[in-house]
């Protein structure tokens, strides 16, 4: 981009799962960028907006007004279409993967972007930033419910993904004890235990099992029958969607043409059962999927969504490109999108882990 144009006017896109707090961030980008003269542009579905013009929305301050407080994201959004990749369908119920990449950098130009604020988690921002090496000029927003990105503290939409798991499990003490029974609770976090630590810990569960922590199912089933003798005739199991059992994960789908991604679950209807003949306690599995995604933004994933907004406008502005702003509390800063990509899981040296292990909750390695 010549550096001695002025920026006149941007793309907004929301990929990936969608995050409570999304509409946050292109609120604020919106109003940012209005204050700066410049006029914006909503990129729907993704990214696929840029291979049909007639998914492209102007943002407005009537567009984004009343959307701050909503979860979801007016732009809607889209797990596939990598344009690096992209499915194309045979016909006969096969897809071939097509690089369409050089058509979108030519629409993006064509429609006289002058940068893009791409909000995402690592596949979206991994795009972002391959986009940005074919001459896009790109800043990149952290956006998971997971909170497994590198590079900032906190995501956006992981503290609402913990206050739904804290509060369904809170929910469920009360069922679990009156019936004598075992609870099994599967959250979302795929390859990091961050939401079922943090929920787990909150909630008062008595095992949480995580990705980063191989686990023995005879492990857990010890703390529940040592809780039994004591005269405490219930538990709660906190399990993460990519906790492995025996070494391998429960795989509710397998990648394939239009999916690059394997989707998991079902972890916690095969530790019920398990846990269910091991221990004679009648056990039941509950999975909170997508409820965690669509509560309403709790006021800290609003108030970082909006900072990461005014960040991303401020980084436009000062034509930092190839960039993730990140929380490094108690400043919002840039970080390299290459480097902000990588994968965050919990380490097992940190006091979260060991505050659950001190309080004696079961973490299933011992």
């Amino acid at each position: 981009m010549d550096s001695s144009r002025p920026i006149r006017c941007i793309g907004v896109s929301t990929g990936g799962g969608d995050a409570p707090g999304l509409n946050a961030v292109i609120r604020t980008v919106t109003l940012c960028a209005i204050q700066r003269g410049w006029e914006v542009y909503g990129i729907k579905r993704g990214l696929e907006g840029l291979f049909d013009t007639r998914e492209i929305l102007p943002l407005t301050r009537d567009a984004v007004r009343g959307i701050g407080h909503l979860s979801g994201t007016i732009l809607g959004t889209t797990n596939r279409g990598n344009p690096f990749a992209y499915p194309v369908p045979k016909g006969d119920g096969t897809f071939d993967k097509v690089d369409r990449s050089d058509e979108l950098v030519k629409n993006f130009h064509r429609l006289g972007l002058d940068a893009l604020v791409s909000i995402g988690g690592d596949g979206s921002l991994t795009i972002a930033n391959q986009l940005g090496e074919k001459g896009i000029p790109v800043v990149g927003v952290p956006k998971t419910i997971d909170n497994d990105l590198s590079g900032t503290v906190l995501t956006f939409g992981f503290d609402t993904a913990v206050r739904a798991a804290t509060e369904a499990i809170d929910s469920l003490h009360a069922t679990a004890e009156a019936h004598e029974r075992v609870f099994v609770v599967e959250v979302m976090g795929r390859y990091a235990g961050w939401i079922a630590l943090h929920a787990g810990i909150a909630g008062g569960a008595d095992a949480i099992l995580i990705p980063e922590i191989p686990f023995q199912i005879e492990n857990v089933c010890r703390k529940i029958e040592r809780r039994q003798l004591a005269g405490r005739r219930f538990s709660i199991v906190v399990v993460a969607e990519g906790a492995q059992v025996g070494g391998e994960r429960v795989i509710k789908a397998e990648a394939d043409e239009s999916r690059t991604e394997v989707r998991l679950g079902g972890i916690a209807e095969v530790l019920a059962r398990e846990i269910e003949a091991q221990t004679g306690k009648e056990t039941r599995s509950v999975v909170l999927g997508h409820l965690q995604r669509g509560h309403r933004p709790t006021p800290t994933d609003r108030l970082i969504a909006m900072r990461f907004g005014a960040a991303a406008v401020r980084t436009v502005a000062d034509r930092q490109f190839g960039v993730m702003v990140a929380l490094d509390p108690p400043q919002v800063l840039t970080v390299p999108l290459s480097e902000a990509i990588r994968m965050k899981t919990v380490p097992l040296d940190s006091d979260i882990v060991v505050t659950a292990r001190e309080m004696g909750i079961c973490l299933g390695d011992d």
